[in-house]
């Protein structure tokens, strides 16, 4: 079985940050800092996964250029699987600081093709591990550019409900995304709680 590798999507707009989500600043990193750190501690290679000409902070990863067209999030997923030579990719957004280590190794250790942590009963699939047999049917869900959570719902995913994700920590924690500049405050008083 071939080693399960990282990859955080940073491809998005940040229309709401003002552009550039991977740079803002929290506690005095980059918010792609954090991911990062969490993919190095659970042990797995990371890649990052952005559009050209996307602005990023120095990250210490292989960044895979995405395709410019569509803005979709499998974009980043497929560019990670293609590049992934046959292994199973965890991804992780680039505006998830507080995912947990021990949650990224579970996901990655997990023998389903499609694993996806759920909160207040939602797929959260910008946190998820995909086998490397889902890129024919993801590639035609991005061709199609279907919704991602309606795409990862037709492929019968493991769901890791909040009852399992509770043992890393507070779901909403563990799953907060920074998607304003609100968002970026309270994730600055998390920090400092």
């Amino acid at each position: 079985m071939k080693r399960t590798f990282g990859a955080v999507l940073a491809g998005g707009v940040g229309s709401r940050m003002g552009g550039g989500k991977s740079c803002a600043e929290l506690h005095g990193q980059s918010l792609i800092a954090y991911p990062l750190a969490a993919m190095a501690e659970a042990g797995l290679e990371a890649v990052v996964c952005a559009k050209p000409g996307d602005r990023l902070p120095p990250v210490d990863a292989l960044v895979l250029r995405e395709p410019e067209r569509p803005r979709h999030p499998l974009c980043g997923i497929v560019a990670a699987l293609r590049a992934g030579e046959g292994r199973p990719v965890v991804v992780v957004a680039c505006d998830l600081p507080f995912v947990a280590a021990g949650l990224i190794r579970l996901l990655a250790e997990a023998p389903e093709r499609l694993v996806v942590p759920t909160l207040d009963g939602r797929p959260q699939p910008l946190l998820a591990r995909y086998e490397p047999n889902l890129l024919p049917e993801l590639e035609a869900a991005l061709e199609r550019e279907e919704p991602l959570t309606r795409t990862v719902e037709s492929l019968h995913p493991r769901l890791v409900g909040e009852d399992e994700l509770v043992q890393f920590g507070d779901p909403h924690r563990l799953l907060f995304n920074v998607n304003d500049p609100d968002d970026l405050r309270k994730a600055e008083a998390l920090l400092a709680s």
